[in-house]
């Protein structure tokens, strides 16, 4: 990211994400300052000595708040919004929290910033919001919507508002990765929902990527995806037994609350606006207005030469080496197997 002499406020700053995107920007040197929003003062005090550079600048304050937010805006030049209810389970079981964080925290943060003429704003989604049949992907879905809405609404504003949408980010909060090795750890078999689910798999820096590529190219609107390859969750499970060498089987314990079988970045849709560039996917807005007329007599003959982009049958499929491959690259998997003394070759 080229952002030198810049203020960047990255909302969630706390979470996985906002400590990778934030090692980042801190490393290529040039920023001015970078501010975190979180309610998680814990985490605050932690990155503060773990990063222990003067350039941070730590707000507590919650997304849900317009004030909090408004007051870590001022004067910002660009905001990542990575602030979210993300547990698929818990948003099943509190849906109003995940409206009240994804969709109303969302847009308080989007008209916060343009108030204060932020530049740009870049918003983190999820394949969830693909054909959502849970609460956490519905709101995200919405979240969506409300960011994407603000450039047909205001075509005028001096700050654009994109979005990002992300697969399975590997060893981030919520993933299943962490849970595999600490059951292996204790001895116990490693539990699946279902062996035949299919997840598209990304790294930290594949999404810190992402948001960089979006922030540089983004116009009003946008979407923008990364290509994902993808594999099956039993998959996922054995490549981790075989990496840790691990005399431990496979339970199969049943889906989760809101679970689907496979997972979407792009609907057929989307695609059928969408610019295809390289590693991702830039997905511009529909720009039609209230003319009712394009939605009832006129249809889109292109959108049915495309189909989903989803994880069991559009994307690649990792076998278990290649996934094995994949989870070497982790800097947190690689110190969980030196930590046990496991042998691994980087080659793998």
């Amino acid at each position: 990211m080229n952002a030198d002499g810049r203020k960047i406020l990255i909302t969630g700053g706390a979470g996985s994400f906002g400590r990778a995107v934030t090692a980042s920007l801190l490393d290529q040197g040039g920023i001015e300052e970078i501010r975190i929003l979180s309610r998680d003062e814990a985490k605050h005090d932690q990155m503060r000595h773990e990063l222990a550079d003067p350039r941070l600048r730590f707000y507590v304050g919650d997304v849900r708040d317009y004030t909090a937010v408004e007051r870590a805006v001022r004067d910002v030049d660009y905001v990542f919004h990575a602030a979210a209810l993300k547990q698929v389970p818990s948003c099943e079981f509190f849906p109003m929290e995940a409206v009240r964080t994804n969709i109303i925290g969302s847009e308080n943060v989007i008209r916060a910033s343009d108030a204060a003429a932020v530049s740009s704003v870049v918003c983190l989604s999820t394949d969830k919001a693909v054909y959502p049949v849970n609460a956490m992907g519905m709101s995200k879905a919405m979240m969506e919507k409300v960011a994407l809405s603000f450039g047909l609404n205001n075509r005028y504003s001096q700050t654009t508002v994109s979005c990002v949408r992300y697969g399975n980010v590997m060893y981030s909060r919520g993933s299943v990765i962490p849970l595999f090795i600490q059951q292996i750890k204790s001895g116990r078999n490693i539990t699946v929902t279902n062996p035949d689910m299919t997840r598209f798999m990304m790294s930290l820096a594949d999404s810190v990527s992402l948001v960089d590529f979006a922030w540089k190219n983004a116009s009003q609107g946008d979407l923008f995806i990364r290509k994902a390859a993808a594999c099956s969750v039993s998959t996922l499970a054995q490549a981790v037994i075989n990496l840790f060498k691990a005399d431990v089987g496979i339970d199969i314990i049943g889906p989760r609350h809101g679970e689907k079988l496979s997972e979407s970045l792009a609907s057929h849709e989307e695609l059928a606006r969408a610019d295809d560039m390289g590693e991702y996917f830039r997905i511009h807005a529909d720009a039609r207005d209230l003319n009712y007329s394009l939605y009832v007599e006129q249809g889109d003959q292109a959108r049915l030469t495309f189909d989903d982009y989803d994880s069991s049958h559009a994307a690649v499929q990792m076998s278990v080496e290649d996934v094995e491959r994949l989870l070497l690259t982790l800097p947190e998997v690689r110190a969980e197997l030196e930590a046990l003394g496991t042998e691994f070759r980087k080659g793998v």
